[in-house]
């Protein structure tokens, strides 16, 4: 039996799926082990997408007959083991372990929905911005390494690029804009940046001026990130994202999934729309370019 290197996000959606199947026929991980003949370990571990042990395809195969899948929901979970191959980002030094499996998630998914209060997201931002702003986060880092994770940013920025983009919908707080970063120079080039990437069909930008008030963020950055497939439910994923220092927390649970989703819906509903959005980017823009 083959084992694949299966990524977080081809992990997370076997895990779901399996899990899936079998509360739908009311088994217990002991019951599907003894019917798939593998250990009670071994099912936990596959109904675990943080785990990073291989995957083997055969075990997939065997845990979903033991939970009566069909056919087809059988061939689509062990089609995503088949499916998958290393990244450019697994085993790269300058991708953080914490933002592996981001980048993956990404690589997976069809959208991707962020609220930022405090930056741009990296998936906007420009060259000398994202350097300003790894010399501001990585302390005593040296510049050689610096250079290398900002090279990884504008590299994972390229899945914007692919044959089918990934859809990006962005909530900027109306900080994110008044915050120098670097100096006036690098501010205005992020600018003019993110007013170009405003009109492209897949990148939505709303901004959330100061004069909205509270909102349904509260006060935190946040990412949900997802892929939706009707026919097949298995073959679908959501996911939130939440950095910290050093560190990320992914939520997959449905109820914190849905939680986030209502946030960003209401953000949506608060922020300026997209023509007034690109409005208000285009003043703050000549602000920095005057």
């Amino acid at each position: 039996m083959t084992a694949t290197m299966t990524g977080p996000a081809g992990r997370m959606q076997i895990a779901r799926g399996l899990i899936a199947l079998r509360e739908r026929c009311g088994l217990t991980q002991t019951q599907v082990a003894e019917r798939a003949g593998v250990s009670k370990a071994t099912v936990s571990r596959y109904e675990a997408w943080q785990d990073r042990a291989r995957i083997r395809w055969a075990t997939v195969k065997a845990l979903a007959d033991a939970c009566e899948a069909s056919a087809e929901e059988r061939e689509a979970l062990v089609r995503v083991v088949k499916s998958q191959s290393e990244g450019w980002w697994v085993g790269n030094s300058a991708v953080p372990e914490w933002i592996d499996p981001l980048v993956s998630f990404e690589h997976e998914s069809e959208y991707e929905h962020v609220y930022a209060n405090n930056v741009v997201p990296g998936l906007l931002q420009t060259r000398a911005y994202a350097t300003a702003i790894h010399r501001a986060t990585e302390l005593r880092t040296p510049n050689e390494q610096v250079a290398r994770m900002v090279d990884a940013r504008m590299q994972r920025q390229s899945i914007l690029d692919r044959q089918v983009p990934l859809h990006l919908w962005v909530i900027l707080d109306e900080a994110v804009l008044r915050r120098i970063v670097g100096d006036e120079a690098v501010m205005a080039e992020q600018m003019d940046h993110l007013y170009d990437m405003a009109q492209r069909p897949n990148v939505d930008i709303q901004l959330l001026p100061f004069t909205a008030g509270a909102h349904a963020a509260g006060s935190g950055h946040f990412v949900i990130l997802g892929r939706e497939d009707a026919r097949n439910p298995l073959n679908s994923m959501a996911i939130v994202y939440i950095e910290m220092r050093r560190r990320g927390l992914y939520l997959d649970d449905v109820d914190a999934v849905s939680s986030y989703k209502l946030s960003f819906d209401y953000l949506r509903s608060q922020a300026a729309d997209s023509t007034a959005s690109l409005r208000l980017l285009g003043t703050v823009r000549q602000e920095f370019s005057s």
